[in-house]
């Protein structure tokens, strides 16, 4: 029998790094000034995340959060990460600097990942994430408000060079340097139809199929959900069962791993896992099947398979 993880937040810290992952009440505690375990060390500031304007978010949002939209860490034509200057000039305008703790929360948990990643990468030390997302505050009964996002103070520094992380994120060639090898798995976090080319998964990708001699991390039923990695209340899975879940298919914590998916958002979320976790020597390959695919020298393979 599950237990409701906001029943039970302890649950949490049976991940090596379980305060990488927190829950409603530890930021409503935060917040009301109350003690804390793994408190922030400095600064520290609530943030969703969505795609576009923030329309659920005036409507209600987490007390104090600010607003990121998605485009600001990602854009087209591949919705791989934005260059480094852009980042450095997207975190000065939300007031981030190196030494700040961040806490992201998403309608999508996935997209909180997507933003959390790339400030990781950027070298933002201490970012986390609500476990569940909004579903949870929300379930919860906890304040919220309404309204726009206060125009938050800019950082005049980061206050450290720029990639901070440059091994979290991974390009095509990185990538294929880790096929075929029984100490890294490049692993495709893509739903068992995508990962066997039964679809692409996506309106804008026309390419079918998954990339030859990725092991399958599994993900959910189709491109925007994540049910093998969640409660059903959309918290994270107990660690112990995705990484049995993973060994299945050759994935191992002493490998060197690089997840991907269609373009990053899927990965991303369990990228952050993975850290949760305590898997050390994890990224994220940003292109995904979205790059891959676009390129026909690139091996690619359909059909039902086995663990490799």
């Amino acid at each position: 029998m599950l237990t409701d993880a906001l029943q039970d937040p302890a649950r949490l810290q049976k991940l090596a790094h379980f305060e990488q992952l927190v829950y409603p009440q530890w930021i409503d505690d935060l917040q009301n000034k109350k003690p804390v375990t793994a408190a922030p060390a400095g600064e520290w500031k609530v943030i969703e995340a969505g795609w576009g304007a923030p329309k659920k978010y005036l409507l209600s949002h987490i007390p104090g959060a600010g607003y990121i939209n998605t485009e600001e860490v990602e854009s087209e034509p591949l919705w791989n990460k934005v260059s480094d200057d852009k980042l450095k000039a997207m975190l000065a305008k939300h007031g981030i600097r190196h030494d700040t703790t961040v806490i992201m929360y998403g309608r999508d948990v996935y997209a909180a990942a997507r933003v959390a990643a790339i400030m990781l990468y950027a070298g933002v030390k201490d970012v986390r994430l609500l476990d569940g997302g909004w579903t949870t505050w929300n379930a919860a009964d906890l304040p919220v408000e309404r309204g726009l996002p206060a125009q938050p103070t800019p950082a005049s520094d980061f206050g450290a060079p720029i990639p901070g992380q440059p091994q979290l994120m991974l390009d095509m060639a990185q990538a294929r340097a880790l096929l075929h090898r029984k100490d890294a798995s490049l692993v495709s976090v893509r739903s068992w139809p995508e990962f066997i080319g039964t679809t692409s998964g996506y309106s804008y990708i026309k390419p079918k199929g998954d990339i030859a001699g990725a092991r399958w991390g599994h993900a959910g039923s189709d491109s925007t959900h994540m049910e093998d990695f969640h409660n059903p209340d959309g918290t994270m899975r107990a660690g112990d069962d995705i990484a049995a879940m993973w060994k299945n298919w050759n994935i191992m914590p002493d490998q060197h791993v690089a997840f991907y998916c269609g373009t990053g958002w899927r990965a991303s979320e369990t990228l952050m896992y993975a850290r949760a976790m305590g898997w050390k020597n994890v990224g994220l390959y940003d292109g995904g099947w979205y790059e891959w695919s676009a390129d026909p020298k690139n091996p690619v393979v359909s059909g039902e398979r086995k663990p490799n």
